[in-house]
């Protein structure tokens, strides 16, 4: 969404879609959270290569379908791309025992990830959405004022239960959901939530 913010100085009545398919672009690849996480819906490559001739495509013929095609691109770029520097898909990233931060499916492998952010939901994590969000903040009013500040809401709480979420999610799964539910169901379980150890 901070990104979007550059159509308001370019094209400011393209600012809302521009904006909402930025946050949109932003969820995307977390939607593939419970089937092959940074995999399935993690595109670091094609996302970042369809970006330009998307921008090129909305600044020679601008139209609400062509910016928020583009936002929307940035968005899940920015996303697959910002995964990989932070930690790995470990249930318990500050561990940094995982060689697998998002795949890269232009060349078949996992990239590692670089740390620069420790892990998800880590204080340094927060700042840099806090950073993120004061523009967003001091701009935007209305519903896209009430999603900014919703979504920084989200990153207080994540952040405050983050390294409790893992003993959490694994106690659900091994001590509520494997006893009572098929099989075939539980296979829908990333693995590593089935962990008999939680520390």
């Amino acid at each position: 969404m901070t990104l979007a913010l550059s159509v308001t100085f370019v094209a400011p009545e393209f600012t809302g879609i521009a904006l909402i398919a930025g946050f949109l672009g932003g969820v995307l690849p977390d939607l593939d959270m419970y089937s092959g996480h940074r995999k399935s819906l993690h595109y670091p490559v094609y996302y970042s290569v369809l970006v330009l001739p998307a921008l090129v495509i909305a600044g020679l013929s601008p139209s609400m379908t062509s910016i928020f095609i583009a936002f929307l691109l940035i968005g899940a770029a920015v996303h697959s791309v910002a995964d990989i520097l932070g930690g790995g898909l470990e249930l318990r990233p500050w561990e940094a025992t995982s060689s697998r931060a998002v795949y890269d499916h232009y060349r078949n492998r996992w990239i590692a990830p670089r740390h620069w952010i420790r892990y998800d939901g880590s204080p340094d994590d927060l700042l840099l959405s806090i950073a993120l969000a004061v523009p967003l903040l001091l701009t935007l009013n209305g519903l896209l004022h009430q999603i900014v500040i919703v979504t920084l809401a989200v990153a207080f709480v994540y952040t405050a239960l983050r390294r409790v979420l893992p003993t959490l999610a694994a106690a659900i799964v091994n001590d509520v959901l494997t006893p009572r539910l098929p099989d075939h169901l539980l296979t829908y379980v990333p693995a590593r939530y089935r962990e008999t150890s939680p520390r």
